[in-house]
């Protein structure tokens, strides 16, 4: 059993985290603006403080031990305590929060409810905007506090604004008219879609991220991407697009339903998108904590950040993750 100190350094246990939800020295580094040196150095001293080993490692693998599991809730835990408290006394803290969740089933959507349940006296305002490109603009211009999406389709410049942290790996869909053939499988392979087009809101500006993973999934593989089509207003209106031009569109398994049209995840391999929660860097308010708590409560009991054997994703996602 580790005896936990009661004055264990803050900056410990943010190493601790990362490194447990990254497992990966280098890229829980990054994340930390800290070197990969120092990092190790406090890991070995919180498992000193605490006289246990918190991971097994060799040169390709890090993993939690079982006791590196167990205390990683709790150290989430106080962490978002020292958040909280630190973000009641910045000039953020009294005003609400104004989080977009681009749509009432998405990853965000979730997240925001079950932060409301935990931490009740935050205010949070809820937008349904689709699209981390918008979003991110928006976040620059302060009208706008957190987003959720594909981090790595921003440009470097963005991304050196905002804060982020991956939450989940999503798993991909493709929306299919009734009436196409490959509707009446449980499960598309991605080699049957060679030869078929898939609209992935090429033309929409504010969902460029989303183009850009739907070009890296499609290369090689004889998928084409349906041409630029003006941005689609609403949820109506989008049914309505997509069933009278008879698209089929690449979707998140986590997406609405469409009247007339089947949701069938992807298989062999299985692509997956990674969704972020991303803030203004340097934002505090303690609605910000609160929704980072609730995505790892989430992650933790929904495996969100696992990728099954044999996935897929695109490179530059699998880099900055």
């Amino acid at each position: 059993m580790a005896r936990v100190p009661r004055d264990t350094d803050p900056r410990l246990l943010r190493a601790f985290v990362a490194v447990a939800e990254e497992l990966h020295f280098t890229r829980a580094a990054a994340r930390l603006f800290v070197a990969q040196q120092a990092l190790s150095r406090d890991i070995g001293r919180l498992e000193r403080e605490w006289a246990t080993p918190l991971f097994t490692r060799d040169t390709r693998h890090v993993a939690l031990t079982p006791e590196g599991r167990r205390l990683l809730p709790a150290a989430r835990r106080v962490l978002a305590a020292h958040e909280e408290l630190a973000g009641a006394v910045g000039a953020d803290a009294g005003r609400p929060l104004v989080v977009d969740v681009a749509a009432p089933v998405a990853t965000g959507h979730r997240v925001l409810a079950a932060a409301r349940d935990a931490a009740p006296d935050i205010e949070f305002v809820a937008r349904f905007h689709s699209g981390l490109a918008r979003a991110a603009a928006e976040i620059a211009r302060g009208t706008l506090d957190v987003s959720f999406g594909r981090v790595a389709g921003l440009p470097p410049g963005v991304r050196a604004g905002l804060g982020h942290r991956l939450i989940r790996w999503e798993r991909v869909a493709v929306l299919l008219p009734d009436r196409h053939p490959l509707a009446a499988l449980p499960r598309v392979p991605l080699a049957a879609l060679a030869g078929e087009t898939l609209y992935a809101a090429a033309g929409n500006e504010e969902t460029t991220e989303w183009t850009d993973y739907a070009r890296s999934l499609f290369q090689g593989r004889g998928i084409h991407l349906a041409p630029p089509f003006p941005k689609i207003e609403g949820e109506a209106e989008f049914h309505r697009v997509v069933r009278a031009r008879g698209w089929s569109v690449l979707a998140s398994e986590e997406f609405t339903e469409v009247p007339g049209m089947a949701l069938r995840p992807l298989v062999q391999p299985v692509p997956l998108a990674p969704v972020s929660m991303v803030w203004r860097r340097g934002l505090r308010h303690p609605g910000v904590t609160a929704l980072a708590a609730a995505a790892g409560e989430l992650g933790e009991a929904g495996g969100w950040l696992t990728r099954p054997a044999g996935s897929w994703a695109p490179e530059a996602d699998l880099r900055l993750h």
